[in-house]
């Protein structure tokens, strides 16, 4: 008999580890690593995902008081390699281990135990998305000599339908009326064969010109080194990383493609991620185009019935190339060469719910485990990345940086001018667009080129204010101030998603809810005021295009908005963030930054990084083909070092002071830095948590030296959804283990009753 060792999915930290079950030897091929199954546990039914089996028990547990695995829900989802993973996942994010296997999981698979009373015994319910099987129906060479009776009208049809080719059973039904059922009587006599066929759901083309990957007729210097970098890291079969560190168009996909060409002619796999959904069918476009059917794409704008297609055809290994966002890196790709991960410095490779991991931590080990190469690329690469190439080595693998500062051919870096706007504003310019970028759009539109303009806020403005008593509305449930969007004549809260018609907020009979004052004036600047002054200031032949988080709601919007705007004989698109990086336009030559100041002020020790990074992203848009680019940031800060540095192309210009700075702060790269946060609707509790929480870190780490306990303090968002949010920070040194400790020190708080506490690991969230 074998013993499996399984991981309850009950959500609570006190159940750490996980528990021995016998496997029944009619059971014994099913019950394996990665499967999901049912077990009791407390003399309740309960659902569990095996990590590992051995044919002993553990030491000292008699195997007679051994329970046994009482069914096979699911088939096996994960091998060994990454139950050890998921483990290690839990251990540095201080997690429970079922959310840490979650991620592991079938796409769609939901499975639980419930009962409708305490009286009723406990059921199964699973909901798991499955493969689906459309019926195709085709002649067979008897045909040749049967003669329908005269009567069978419908099965004349169906035979006269099958003479052109095999079709679907649908598509027959539903231009012959009871094909169905003529089909049937076709088959039993031997003239029609029906067989079941796999559907692929979701795999839908792109249009987009910029989606094929025409192999260049040489390599630049530059790229011809990077592979040969990645050559070396796979060969050397360790987990070791490269960090492709390209200008913007310096052709760093091109080496991603060639790179995995090569793991592929070993035998090896591929996982390449990518950090926005907007960039996938651009993405998918180039890889399919160079590898064909062998690419499959998960990402979460999917249905669930389309993650489990792709999925499905990875477990089964007829796709041996993943492409997609964060969660495709736990795809069951069972022997990658290669682990890409795009514009490496992205924030959105950092999950935001539990397990809190990072992508980039998540694949070094990931590749550790599988004897794989990491590669990381990007044009503003993270400090936390190029500290570890100064270093060498990182938990054991040896990180190594590689330049490619040219783009190939005679493409070259745009011109980048700083406009300050305090200056724009004291020569009498109201508009929020400066002179320089209004002449820029006009020759534009005169030339018929396309541009971009970005700025990182949706909505018309960024609030109202009462002209007479300075009063903001704010969301009643959040410590937010509303969001005024002009389409709908609504304000929108961007935390809890509630929104109000501006006349029924607060009061039907009022404006302002402070002093019941009609003038409430709009203030700041939102992406559908940016559209509105377009189209007002352009010619009405220029397309706007808009590309924000309330027009990318639907699904397949990001693919239909850029295939509209690559369409676009001169278009401008307007968007936030999505737009600034990855997007390959070559008709683009002009990229304004309509607000360059949004995120420079947050209180986050990141936010110089975040704004620089944006910048030189977005800058990389403008020039990226035969004709010169130009770029134009809109500022009230030119003086920072961030501005300087994306005007010179020099990112010595501001790294040298950013690292100053968190040098002397320890902030990360320098430390490693967690945020715990506890939120609840009576605050009396909230603070009574924080405060037990910081003194059990404080006794914990004593006096050791580059520990430092911040807080308890109120979060900057202290109010979300009516519920008062509170904060502890804790630096450590960038080898502590991080995670364990401040585990121990949640458990040690017992069960809470009413309050949430979340703990996040190398946190990228301050607020």
């Amino acid at each position: 008999m074998r013993y499996a060792s399984v991981v309850l999915d009950i959500p609570t930290r006190q159940l750490d580890g996980a528990f021995c079950y016998a496997v029944p030897d009619e059971l014994e091929g099913a019950a394996v690593t990665g499967a999901t199954v049912l077990v009791t546990f407390s003399h309740r039914a309960a659902v569990g995902y095996v990590a590992s089996t051995s044919p002993e028990p553990p030491a000292g547990l008699a195997p007679e008081k051994i329970s046994s695995v009482e069914q096979v829900l699911a088939p096996s989802a994960f091998d060994d390699v990454a139950s050890g993973v998921a483990a290690w996942i839990a251990r540095e994010y201080a997690c429970p281990l079922p959310d840490a296997v979650r991620p592991f999981l079938a796409p769609g698979q939901k499975v639980r135990v419930t009962r409708a009373s305490q009286d009723d015994p406990w059921e199964l319910v699973c909901e798991r998305a499955g493969a689906v099987d459309a019926r195709w129906a085709s002649l067979t060479p008897a045909a040749n000599d049967f003669s329908p009776a005269r009567t069978a009208s419908r099965q004349r049809a169906v035979i006269d339908a099958l003479r052109a080719g095999p079709q679907r059973v649908s598509e027959l039904s539903a231009t012959i009326p009871g094909a169905s059922s003529a089909v049937a009587a076709l088959e039993r006599r031997g003239v029609v064969s029906v067989e079941a066929r796999r559907v692929l759901r979701g795999s839908e083309a792109t249009t987009l010109s910029s989606a094929a990957a025409p192999r260049p007729d040489r390599l630049t210097a530059g790229q011809q080194a990077a592979l040969a970098a990645i050559d070396e890291a796979r060969r050397a079969g360790r987990g070791d990383v490269v960090l492709v560190d390209g200008v913007t168009g310096s052709g760093k996909t091109e080496v991603y493609l060639a790179a995995i060409e090569r793991s592929l002619a070993e035998g090896r796999g591929a996982l390449v991620l990518v950090p926005e959904i907007s960039l996938t069918a651009q993405t998918v476009g180039r890889f399919r185009s160079r590898f064909g059917d062998d690419v499959a794409v998960l990402h979460s704008r999917l249905s669930d019935g389309e993650r489990f297609d792709q999925w499905d055809l990875v477990r089964s290994g007829r796709a041996r190339v993943v492409v997609g966002a964060r969660s495709a890196l736990f795809a069951p790709l069972r022997d990658p060469g290669l682990i890409i991960i795009d514009e490496e410095h992205e924030g959105s490779y950092k999950q935001d719910k539990s397990p809190r991991y990072h992508a980039r931590e998540v694949a070094a080990e990931l590749a550790r485990a599988r004897g794989a190469a990491l590669v990381l690329g990007s044009a503003t690469p993270s400090l936390e990345s190029l500290q570890r190439c100064r270093d060498g080595a990182w938990r054991g693998a040896r990180w190594t940086r590689v330049e490619m500062p040219e783009r190939p051919g005679d493409s070259v870096l745009p011109r980048v001018r700083v406009v300050d706007m305090a200056e724009q504003f004291r020569g009498g310019g109201r508009s929020i667009f400066s002179a320089p970028l209004v002449d820029a759009l006009r020759g534009v539109a005169e030339r018929r080129e396309k541009a971009v303009l970005m700025l990182n806020r949706r909505g018309f403005a960024n609030f109202l204010m009462c002209r007479e008593c300075g009063c903001v509305p704010e969301c009643p449930h959040c410590s937010t101030a509303l969001t005024y969007h002009e389409r709908g004549h609504m304000l929108a809260c961007h935390s809890c998603g509630r929104s109000w018609p501006v006349r029924a907020y607060p009061d039907p009979s009022t404006a302002c809810p402070n002093c019941g004052s009609r003038y409430l004036a709009a203030f700041g600047v939102g992406t559908q005021r940016v559209e509105d002054e377009l189209a007002m200031l352009l010619p009405g032949d220029v397309e706007v295009i808009r590309m924000d988080a309330d027009t990318t709601r639907a699904k397949g919007s990001h693919q239909r908005l850029l295939e509209r705007f690559d369409a676009a004989e001169c278009a401008v698109l307007v968007g936030t963030q999505m737009i600034a990086k990855g997007l390959d336009f070559p008709e683009v030559t002009l990229v304004g930054v309509v607000n360059a100041d949004t995120m420079l002020k947050l209180p986050d020790f990141r936010s110089a990084e975040r704004t620089y990074d944006l910048l030189e992203q977005v800058a990389g848009r403008a020039g990226r083909g035969e004709r010169p680019g130009e770029v134009i940031v809109q500022t009230y800060w030119a003086t920072h070092p961030a501005m300087r540095a994306v005007s010179a192309h020099d990112r010595s210009a501001f790294l040298d002071a950013e690292l100053a700075e968190r040098a002397e702060a320890g902030y990360p790269p320098f430390s490693r830095l967690a945020n715990v946060v506890a939120w609840g609707r009576a605050e009396k509790d909230v603070r009574s948590v924080t405060d037990g929480l910081a003194r059990a870190v404080r006794e914990r780490v004593g006096d050791a030296p580059g520990w430092e306990v911040l807080g308890p303090a109120d979060c900057v968002k202290a109010r979300v959804k009516d519920q008062v949010r509170r904060h502890v920070m804790v630096k450590a040194p960038v080898d502590a283990d991080l995670g364990a400790l401040l585990g121990a020190c949640v458990g040690s708080l017992g069960r809470l009753r009413g309050i949430n506490i979340a703990v996040d690991i190398d946190a990228y969230d301050m607020m």
